[in-house]
């Protein structure tokens, strides 16, 4: 045992130790909870037979003082002595309908019951009877009168058998509830006590091993404190590798930057030339007639809304937009994205793969962003591969609540310079590209809070792979 004890380390053997424990305690509480539910319950069904039986000894007091009162009337004729028997009959009718609805719930205390309340009826209907009977005779007892008192009598004891019979019963109930109640309490003191015996014993081996081991704990913290002071003097050199990484990035982002700058100084300096040309012309040239002017006015118009256009498509491109989300399939909306690039896809002659997912469902975008952000990249990759031997391979399926789609194509592919720029403003090694297009389709993915990856090999191809979250 001792082998199997020092096969863990000492922190799990301490962890073992108290989590033991607790979990002991924790166990013993629950059952004890259960145990004293269990036992309030049964103290309350107690208490219900008791209160069921002391009725029963109040009904048959009343009924007593109903008999006694009805024969001391036929005695003495005096009407005031029917008074008790009168206050006796309303309670205990009163009574023996709250039995009825206290009494334990089984077939034969209920028949019994019908059978107490038959009788009742039966006793008081004689007594009134006789009482009616001695009125008419001018309170002369008969020997009518007096039989008819014995048959009466005959009832009462009848009734009385019967509640004695009830009242057994109950008390059976109550003996057996009892003993039943007296045995939860002493399993669950036992509980308690064994609970307790062996959450100590966990603890008090727990402590012993905290003690024997704590040399071991001394010579780990020692150690411990020799790897903190290299791990300080990597992180030193962590921190001196950052700081170098942080300075390289801030020089690509000023290159970057000035890139863009320099992209769109060139754009816009071409139409503030022409504009610039244009109001010189008009100023040297006084005597221009209203055709000339107009030929100017329109070169400022066009090159003015020209500056315009380019600094509105660098904006949609690097902000978010405003979403028109609406249900739609995935499939659905790659397929229409291939119809709009079906010219290109026929003049360079473009095989088409589709790997389609049948299991997806439904997912709620902007349609026509989403549709222009595929374009986009079907567009790009189409132009990347050599016309009559392209293959643009789309595939569709889901993954952890997510929708994946995937476009490859087998073009020139990319080289790592090339794919950590592709997404930036500007950049494109196009002829005529205006670095635009995959800014535009990054934004658009972000703004469906998805992502967009890309993976390259120079030579062989590209696959772009966007993430879109899929309906809760």
């Amino acid at each position: 045992m001792k082998r199997i004890i020092k096969k863990f380390r000492i922190d799990k053997r301490i962890r073992a130790g108290y989590g033991s424990a607790f979990v002991i305690l924790l166990f013993s509480y629950l059952l004890t909870l259960f145990y004293n539910i269990k036992a309030d319950k049964q103290t309350q069904s107690v208490q219900k037979t008791n209160m069921v039986i002391t009725k029963f000894n109040d009904f048959v007091s009343l009924m007593k003082d109903a008999e006694i009162s009805s024969t001391r009337y036929l005695l003495t004729k005096q009407r005031s002595t029917l008074n008790p028997y009168y206050q006796s009959r309303n309670a205990s009718n009163s009574l023996l309908y709250n039995l009825d609805s206290n009494i334990t719930n089984n077939p034969q205390q209920k028949q019994l019951m019908k059978k107490a309340k038959f009788l009742l009826d039966k006793k008081f209907s004689v007594i009134d009877s006789n009482i009616v009977a001695l009125q008419k005779n001018n309170h002369v007892l008969t020997d009518s009168l007096l039989a008819n008192e014995e048959y009466g009598k005959t009832i009462m004891d009848s009734l009385r058998n019967v509640i004695t019979t009830m009242q057994n019963a109950e008390e059976e109930i109550l003996n057996k509830n009892s003993k039943d109640l007296q045995r939860q309490y002493r399993t669950l003191n036992g509980i308690i006590t064994a609970s307790l015996i062996v959450a100590l014993l966990l603890f008090i081996l727990g402590f012993i091993t905290y003690i024997a081991e704590n040399k071991a704990r001394r010579y780990s913290d020692q150690k411990a404190e020799e790897y903190r002071e290299q791990l300080e003097k990597r992180i030193d050199d962590l921190d001196k590798a950052n700081k170098e990484l942080v300075e390289m990035r801030r020089f690509e982002k000023f290159t970057a930057t000035g890139r863009i700058a320099r992209t769109i100084a060139h754009e816009v300096r071409n139409p503030l030339t022409n504009i610039n040309l244009s109001v010189d012309q008009l100023k040297s040239e006084q005597d221009l007639g209203d055709e000339d002017r107009n030929i100017f006015y329109d070169m400022i118009t066009r090159n003015s809304q020209r500056i315009n256009l380019l600094i509105t498509e660098l904006l949609d491109s690097t902000r978010f937009i405003e979403l028109k989300s609406q249900t739609i399939s995935i499939n659905k909306l790659l397929d229409e994205a291939l119809v709009l690039a079906e010219d290109r896809i026929m003049l360079n002659d473009i095989q088409i793969v589709k790997q389609y997912g049948t299991d997806i469902c439904d997912i709620k975008v902007d349609e026509e962003k989403v549709k222009i952000a595929f374009l986009n990249i079907i567009v790009n990759g189409i132009e990347a591969m050599e016309p009559g031997k392209g293959v643009l391979t789309i595939k569709t399926y889901t993954r952890q609540k997510k929708c994946y789609i995937e476009i490859t194509d087998n073009g020139t592919g990319m080289d790592a310079e090339a794919l950590g720029k592709l997404f930036e403003p500007y950049y494109s090694r196009k002829a005529k590209g205006t670095g635009l297009g995959l800014t535009n389709t990054e934004n658009i993915i972000l703004s469906h809070k998805g992502s967009i990856n890309v993976e390259s090999i120079l030579g062989k191809g590209t696959t772009f792979i966007i993430v879109l979250n899929l309906p809760g």
